[in-house]
């Protein structure tokens, strides 16, 4: 059964319904619903990792590997032979499944930082395959010619149509991990971080659920990639690099690690940062991000949604 408080749901809905035609209103952010497209894909890969990370306490420095594959299973698919996109993308996700299984299955089953090491070494060799594979992924030129999406007939031709198909996607993402945390395989995973000792004593089966969690959060991120490819309908090997990786870890961090609404908080706000409001600082981006990253590991260790009960506490006192 879902738990979240209804009222922040039904206002973050309601807002997500009446955003793109007040947007469309306002000269100044007419342009925002793209940005809340790409918010909401984002959205999808740090719902899974922050069920991985804040819950499981794993870390996971290849999910940017997972989205890129999602993109160019369905991408290749689709442009070079002629496949259901739908279709593709259930291929791209029984991918990103299989192989996040191969590399869970010995990862998970050690102690310490063994999952970070793996996935940052599979996430730069992921990246080179995507860089060097000429014949089937372009290179670095990018595959071209993937085509949109269509639901029952229905071309989803417009930046409307595919806010609210990409939205939807992560609303249903978000409930079903809601509910997820909330069972007994949720209590198991809180288990799992707070003492692997006390979990196995339990009775926890510690490897099978980390390895599960792993696996559900590639999916996720094999699902954002596949919506991304016939979103641009161009995806090149740059966009699911190492950086894109940190990123996400920064997203999850500045939102709030231990929650999912923390986790789509910090999507949608990094999102507006990277596509919009840190342009002028060209290549300095990075520097600002991690700035960003330090202020809140320092200030804000719960991230931004925990503010609220912190200024609460010090007002309290």
């Amino acid at each position: 059964m879902l738990t979240i408080r209804k009222a922040p749901m039904a206002a973050g809905a309601l807002f997500l319904l009446v955003f793109p035609w007040l947007a469309a209103r306002i000269p100044v952010i007419e342009h925002y619903p793209d940005i809340m497209v790409f918010a909401g894909i984002y959205c999808l890969i740090t719902i899974g990792l922050s069920l991985l990370m804040g819950y499981a306490g794993q870390i996971s420095l290849g999910h940017a590997a997972f989205f890129g594959i999602g993109a160019y299973v369905s991408g290749i698919l689709t442009s070079r032979f002629g496949l259901n996109p739908w279709l593709c993308m259930l291929a791209g996700a029984f991918a990103a499944a299989f192989i996040a299984l191969a590399l869970g299955a010995p990862s998970l089953k050690l102690r310490g930082h063994y999952l970070a090491m793996a996935t940052l070494a599979f996430g730069i060799i992921v990246n080179i395959v995507f860089r060097e594979e000429l014949r089937w992924t372009g290179g670095p030129d990018g595959l071209v010619g993937i085509p949109g999406l269509d639901l029952f007939g229905i071309p989803i031709d417009s930046l409307m149509k595919y806010y609210y198909l990409v939205w939807a996607f992560v609303a249903l993402a978000f409930v079903y991990t809601a509910n997820l945390i909330q069972s007994p395989a949720g209590r198991a995973l809180r288990a799992i971080h707070t003492s692997e000792a006390a979990a196995g004593a339990m009775g926890i089966d510690i490897s099978r659920y980390k390895i599960t969690v792993f696996v559900f959060s590639a999916v996720l991120a094999s699902l954002a990639g596949s919506l991304y490819a016939h979103y641009m309908n161009f995806i090149n090997p740059s966009t699911f690099d190492l950086f894109f990786s940190i990123k996400l870890i920064i997203m999850i961090a500045l939102g709030g690690m231990h929650t999912i609404w923390g986790a789509v908080v910090g999507a949608v706000l990094v999102a507006f940062l990277s596509l919009e409001w840190l342009h002028f600082f060209e290549e300095f981006e990075i520097v600002v991000y991690g700035v960003v990253l330090l202020v809140v590991t320092v200030f804000l260790p719960e991230g931004l949604v925990g503010l609220p009960a912190k200024l609460q506490a010090r007002m309290g006192r």
